[in-house]
Protein backbone atom coordinates (compact mmCIF):
# COMPACT_ATOMS: atom_id res chain seq x y z
CA UNK A 1 0.00 0.00 0.00
CA UNK A 2 1.23 3.48 -0.85
CA UNK A 3 0.75 6.66 1.12
CA UNK A 4 -1.47 7.94 -1.67
CA UNK A 5 -3.74 4.89 -1.33
CA UNK A 6 -3.77 5.33 2.45
CA UNK A 7 -4.66 9.02 2.09
CA UNK A 8 -7.54 8.14 -0.23
CA UNK A 9 -8.89 5.60 2.28
CA UNK A 10 -8.59 8.12 5.11
CA UNK A 11 -10.42 10.83 3.16
CA UNK A 12 -13.22 8.42 2.20
CA UNK A 13 -13.96 7.72 5.87
CA UNK A 14 -12.93 10.93 7.62
CA UNK A 15 -14.06 14.50 7.04
CA UNK A 16 -13.39 16.03 10.47
CA UNK A 17 -10.51 18.51 10.34
CA UNK A 18 -9.40 17.59 13.86
CA UNK A 19 -9.33 13.86 13.06
CA UNK A 20 -7.49 14.48 9.79
CA UNK A 21 -4.91 16.56 11.65
CA UNK A 22 -4.60 13.87 14.33
CA UNK A 23 -3.98 11.27 11.61
CA UNK A 24 -1.33 13.50 10.06
CA UNK A 25 0.42 14.26 13.35
CA UNK A 26 0.59 10.60 14.36
CA UNK A 27 1.81 9.71 10.86
CA UNK A 28 4.62 12.28 11.07
CA UNK A 29 5.71 11.08 14.52
CA UNK A 30 5.58 7.43 13.47
CA UNK A 31 7.62 8.13 10.35
CA UNK A 32 10.24 9.99 12.40
CA UNK A 33 10.49 7.12 14.88
CA UNK A 34 10.87 4.66 12.00
CA UNK A 35 13.77 6.71 10.66
CA UNK A 36 15.36 6.84 14.11
CA UNK A 37 14.96 3.08 14.65
CA UNK A 38 15.88 1.96 11.12
CA UNK A 39 12.35 0.70 10.45
CA UNK A 40 10.23 0.98 7.29
CA UNK A 41 9.24 4.66 7.18
CA UNK A 42 6.46 4.19 4.63
CA UNK A 43 4.86 1.41 6.68
CA UNK A 44 5.07 3.38 9.93
CA UNK A 45 3.70 6.56 8.31
CA UNK A 46 0.75 4.68 6.79
CA UNK A 47 0.01 3.01 10.13
CA UNK A 48 -0.14 6.40 11.84
CA UNK A 49 -2.24 7.86 9.05
CA UNK A 50 -4.86 5.09 9.08
CA UNK A 51 -5.03 4.13 12.78
CA UNK A 52 -8.30 6.05 13.35
CA UNK A 53 -9.53 6.15 9.73
CA UNK A 54 -12.85 4.47 10.56
CA UNK A 55 -13.46 6.30 13.84
CA UNK A 56 -15.73 9.03 12.47
CA UNK A 57 -17.74 6.92 10.00
CA UNK A 58 -17.98 3.75 12.13
CA UNK A 59 -17.40 4.72 15.79
CA UNK A 60 -19.07 1.61 17.19
CA UNK A 61 -17.03 -0.68 14.95
CA UNK A 62 -13.66 1.10 15.32
CA UNK A 63 -11.04 -0.18 14.47
CA UNK A 64 -12.56 -3.28 12.86
CA UNK A 65 -13.61 -1.61 9.60
CA UNK A 66 -10.14 -0.28 8.77
CA UNK A 67 -8.43 -3.42 10.09
CA UNK A 68 -10.58 -5.68 7.90
CA UNK A 69 -10.03 -3.46 4.86
CA UNK A 70 -6.26 -3.60 5.38
CA UNK A 71 -6.33 -7.38 5.83
CA UNK A 72 -8.31 -7.73 2.59
CA UNK A 73 -5.54 -5.77 0.87
CA UNK A 74 -2.86 -8.02 2.38
CA UNK A 75 -1.40 -5.40 4.71
CA UNK A 76 -1.43 -7.60 7.82
CA UNK A 77 1.38 -5.95 9.78
CA UNK A 78 -0.30 -2.53 9.62
CA UNK A 79 -3.71 -4.09 10.31
CA UNK A 80 -2.39 -5.83 13.43
CA UNK A 81 -0.76 -2.65 14.77
CA UNK A 82 -4.01 -0.73 14.30
CA UNK A 83 -6.02 -3.52 15.95
CA UNK A 84 -3.72 -3.21 18.99
CA UNK A 85 -3.57 0.57 19.45
CA UNK A 86 -5.71 0.49 22.61
CA UNK A 87 -4.69 -1.88 25.39
CA UNK A 88 -8.27 -2.63 26.47
CA UNK A 89 -8.85 -4.45 23.18
CA UNK A 90 -6.58 -7.24 24.42
CA UNK A 91 -4.56 -7.62 21.23
CA UNK A 92 -0.94 -8.69 21.85
CA UNK A 93 1.94 -6.35 21.03
CA UNK A 94 4.18 -8.40 18.76
CA UNK A 95 6.26 -5.87 16.83
CA UNK A 96 8.00 -2.57 17.34
CA UNK A 97 5.35 -1.11 15.02
CA UNK A 98 2.57 -2.28 17.37
CA UNK A 99 4.30 -0.74 20.38
CA UNK A 100 5.22 2.44 18.51
CA UNK A 101 1.63 3.19 17.52
CA UNK A 102 0.41 2.66 21.07
CA UNK A 103 3.18 4.92 22.40
CA UNK A 104 2.55 7.71 19.89
CA UNK A 105 -1.23 7.89 19.41
CA UNK A 106 -2.63 9.31 22.66
CA UNK A 107 0.50 11.25 23.58
CA UNK A 108 0.75 13.01 20.21
CA UNK A 109 -2.88 14.10 20.54
CA UNK A 110 -2.21 15.29 24.07
CA UNK A 111 0.83 17.33 23.02
CA UNK A 112 -1.21 18.99 20.26
CA UNK A 113 -3.85 19.87 22.89
CA UNK A 114 -1.12 21.37 25.10
CA UNK A 115 0.16 23.45 22.18
CA UNK A 116 -3.29 24.71 21.22
CA UNK A 117 -3.86 26.44 24.56
CA UNK A 118 -0.55 28.35 24.37
CA UNK A 119 -0.13 31.59 22.36
CA UNK A 120 3.33 30.35 21.33
CA UNK A 121 1.94 26.91 20.44
CA UNK A 122 4.88 24.49 20.09
CA UNK A 123 7.56 27.17 20.45
CA UNK A 124 9.07 26.87 23.92
CA UNK A 125 6.86 23.91 24.87
CA UNK A 126 8.98 21.74 27.14
CA UNK A 127 8.53 18.06 28.06
CA UNK A 128 8.24 18.93 31.77
CA UNK A 129 5.23 21.17 31.00
CA UNK A 130 3.52 18.38 29.06
CA UNK A 131 4.22 15.87 31.84
CA UNK A 132 2.83 18.32 34.40
CA UNK A 133 -0.34 18.69 32.28
CA UNK A 134 -0.63 14.89 32.12
CA UNK A 135 -1.02 14.90 35.90
CA UNK A 136 -3.86 17.42 35.59
CA UNK A 137 -6.79 15.07 34.93
CA UNK A 138 -9.18 17.89 33.96
CA UNK A 139 -6.99 18.97 31.02
CA UNK A 140 -7.74 17.00 27.82
CA UNK A 141 -9.77 14.67 30.02
CA UNK A 142 -10.51 12.26 27.16
CA UNK A 143 -6.82 11.29 26.92
CA UNK A 144 -6.26 8.01 28.73
CA UNK A 145 -3.21 8.60 30.89
CA UNK A 146 -2.72 4.87 31.45
CA UNK A 147 -2.46 4.34 27.69
CA UNK A 148 0.22 7.04 27.54
CA UNK A 149 2.21 5.43 30.37
CA UNK A 150 1.82 1.84 29.16
CA UNK A 151 2.65 2.85 25.58
CA UNK A 152 5.93 4.47 26.61
CA UNK A 153 6.83 1.48 28.80
CA UNK A 154 6.11 -1.09 26.07
CA UNK A 155 7.98 0.99 23.48
CA UNK A 156 10.91 1.24 25.87
CA UNK A 157 11.21 5.02 25.90
CA UNK A 158 11.70 7.34 28.84
CA UNK A 159 8.70 9.69 29.06
CA UNK A 160 10.55 13.01 29.01
CA UNK A 161 12.66 11.96 26.00
CA UNK A 162 9.57 10.59 24.24
CA UNK A 163 7.65 13.83 24.76
CA UNK A 164 10.65 15.85 23.58
CA UNK A 165 10.98 13.73 20.44
CA UNK A 166 7.30 14.23 19.55
CA UNK A 167 7.48 17.99 20.17
CA UNK A 168 10.56 18.24 17.93
CA UNK A 169 8.82 16.37 15.09
CA UNK A 170 5.67 18.48 15.37
CA UNK A 171 7.71 21.72 15.41
CA UNK A 172 9.24 20.74 12.07
CA UNK A 173 5.71 20.72 10.60
CA UNK A 174 4.06 23.47 12.65
CA UNK A 175 2.92 25.55 9.65
CA UNK A 176 1.26 22.60 7.92
CA UNK A 177 -0.36 21.55 11.22
CA UNK A 178 -1.43 25.12 12.02
CA UNK A 179 0.51 25.03 15.28
CA UNK A 180 2.71 28.06 14.64
CA UNK A 181 2.82 30.83 17.26
CA UNK A 182 -0.10 33.25 17.21
CA UNK A 183 0.68 36.74 16.00
CA UNK A 184 -0.52 39.42 18.39
CA UNK A 185 -2.77 42.02 16.83
CA UNK A 186 -1.85 45.14 18.75
CA UNK A 187 -3.38 48.41 17.58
Amino acid sequence: MTREEAQTILQQMTTSDSLLRHARTVSLVMEAYAAKLGENQEEWAITGLLHDADYQAYPEQHPNVIVNLLRERGVEKIAHAISAHYTHWGVPYETTLDKGLLACDELTGFIVACAQVRPQRLEGLEPKSVIKKLAQKSFAASVDRDEVRIGAELFGVEMSEHVGFIIKVLRQHQLELQLQPQVSKEV
